[in-house]
C-alpha cells in the first residue's frame, strides 16, 4: 500500500469506533473506482440533530475523497421500527408520518452532504413489490438462535419482554437494502453492529462482496447522561439559530468537553489532538474549550463568522442581561383573551417539548415572563392582551405578540 493510500485509509478510520472489513476492501478502496458508501436512516422525527449528524459527517468524508454516498431511506423499515438498543417495541408510526419526515431529513442532510455525489434511494422501492414468497425466501436466511445472540433482543428474552416477530424482520431488511444497493461500505452507530453484520452475511450468500462496517460513537445530550434525542428535549439540532446552538453547547457537562470536539466539531486530526491534549492537561480552560467547540459547530452549519456572531450574542444575555437581538416573535389573535395555562402556551409555542417537562421547568424556577418568575405550576397569562417576553432556561426566548 502506498503512502497516499494508507493516508486516505487512515483519514477515513479517525474517529470510528470500529471499521471492520475484509481485505479485499483495501484492494476496492485502492482501485481508483467510487465505492458506495450505504446509509440507512429511518424517517422517525423530523429534525436532525448533532447526535445524528456524526455519521453523516463521515459520509461526508468518503464523499469528499471521491466516493457516492447511498442513502436509504427506510419508508419500509420505519413502519417497523429498529429494535436496536430498545427495551420494549417501538410505536409504529402512519405512512403519512414516515413520508412527512423523509422530505425534510432529505433537505437537511444535503446541509451536510454533497448533493452532485448522492444517491437518495427508499427502501419501498423493493420492498413493496417483494409479495410473501419473498418474505418467506428472507426470512429463511436467518435463524432464530443468531437473532437472539444480539444483546437487546436476548435480554428482553430472559426478562419475559415481548419481542414482535415483525422485531426480528428489521435486521433482515437492514441487511438486503445492502444487498439491493450492492454496498461497498456501510456506516451506522455503535448501536447498528448487529444489523451492518447481517448486512455482510446476506451480501455474501448472494455472491457479492461483503461490505465494510464503520460504526461511530453515540452522542450524549445535553444532559450529560442519554443519547442525543428530540423525544428528550436533549439535542442541539442542525438548523437552529447559531445562538441558540452556541448557547445549548455552553450548557453542556464539562466531561463532554473533549466528546463534542471530537463528535461535533468536525475538526481534523492536527487540530483535535492538540486540542484534547490541553483539555486533559488543564492548559485549556473548560469556558474557553466549550467556547471553541461552539463556534466550530455554529460555523459548521451556519457559516464563517456565524460563530463569532453567536458567541457574541450569547455574551450579551448572559453577561449584559439583555433580551437577544433575534427573539423569535410568534403573533397570536387578539381574540384569545382569556386566560390560558403557561404551561399549555410553553408546549404550543415549542418552548418545552411536553407538558410534564413545562411543569419541572417552572418547579425549578426556569420559567420567566417579562423578567418576572412563574412560581406556580397553574400559572395564567392572556396570550393576546399585550406583549409578552417568554424566557426559559437560560438559551430560549420567545416574544408574544397580539395581532
Amino acid at each position: 500500500m502506498t503512502s497516499v493510500q494508507s493516508n486516505q485509509l487512515d483519514a477515513l478510520k479517525f474517529g470510528t469506533e470500529q471499521f471492520i472489513a475484509d481485505d479485499d476492501f483495501v484492494t476496492r478502496l485502492n482501485s481508483g473506482r467510487s465505492l458506495r458508501v450505504k446509509l440507512g436512516i429511518d424517517p422517525t422525527a423530523s429534525d436532525i440533530h448533532l447526535g445524528f449528524a456524526v455519521v453523516l459527517n463521515k459520509l461526508r468524508q468518503f464523499q469528499d475523497r471521491g466516493h457516492t454516498a447511498v442513502l436509504i431511506l427506510g419508508d419500509f423499515t420505519a413502519l417497523v421500527g429498529d429494535p436496536s438498543g430498545r427495551s420494549k417495541t417501538r410505536p409504529r408510526l402512519s405512512v403519512d408520518e414516515v413520508n412527512a419526515n423523509a422530505m425534510t431529513y432529505v433537505d437537511q442532510i444535503t446541509d451536510i452532504l454533497d448533493p452532485a455525489q448522492l444517491e437518495v434511494r427508499r427502501n419501498s422501492e423493493w420492498f413493496g413489490p417483494m409479495g410473501m414468497d419473498g418474505v418467506l425466501d428472507l426470512t429463511s436466511r436467518y435463524t432464530v438462535a443468531r437473532m437472539l445472540e444480539r444483546d437487546d433482543f436476548a435480554n428482553r428474552y430472559r426478562s419475559g419482554t415481548p419481542i414482535s416477530v415483525s422485531e426480528f424482520l428489521y435486521p433482515l431488511m437492514q441487511g438486503w437494502d445492502s444487498v439491493m444497493v450492492e454496498a461497498d461500505v456501510e456506516l451506522g452507530g455503535t448501536d447498528q453492529l448487529f444489523n451492518l453484520l447481517v448486512g455482510r452475511d446476506l451480501q455474501r450468500q448472494m455472491s457479492q462482496p461483503a461490505q465494510a462496517i464503520v460504526t461511530m460513537p453515540l452522542l450524549e445530550g445535553l444532559d450529560g447522561v442519554n443519547k442525543m434525542s428530540k423525544s428528550l428535549g436533549n439535542y442541539v439540532g442542525v438548523r437552529e439559530p447559531g445562538a441558540e446552538q452556541f448557547g445549548k453547547i455552553m450548557s453542556i457537562p464539562d466531561e463532554l468537553i473533549g466528546r463534542y470536539a471530537r463528535d461535533a466539531a468536525t475538526w481534523p486530526e492536527h487540530v483535535l489532538i492538540p486540542f484534547l491534549e490541553g483539555l486533559d492537561s488543564g492548559a485549556l480552560h473548560p469556558n474557553a474549550a466549550k467556547r471553541s467547540v461552539a463556534r466550530a459547530v455554529v460555523e459548521r452549519y451556519h457559516g464563517t463568522g456565524a460563530g463569532q456572531t453567536a458567541e457574541a450574542a450569547f455574551d450579551r444575555v448572559f453577561k449584559d442581561g439583555s433580551v437577544p437581538d433575534d427573539i423569535a416573535v410568534v403573533r397570536v389573535s387578539a381574540s384569545r383573551t382569556q386566560p390560558e395555562a403557561v404551561v399549555d402556551l410553553l408546549v404550543e409555542f415549542g418552548l418545552a417539548p411536553s407538558k410534564r417537562e413545562a411543569r419541572r421547568l417552572i418547579e425549578q424556577g426556569g420559567v420567566r415572563i417579562d423578567g418576572e418568575k412563574v412560581l406556580r405550576e397553574g400559572a395564567m397569562v392572556v396570550p393576546g392582551a399585550k406583549s409578552q417576553t417568554f424566557r426559559v432556561g437560560k438559551r430560549r426566548w420567545m416574544r408574544l405578540e397580539a395581532e
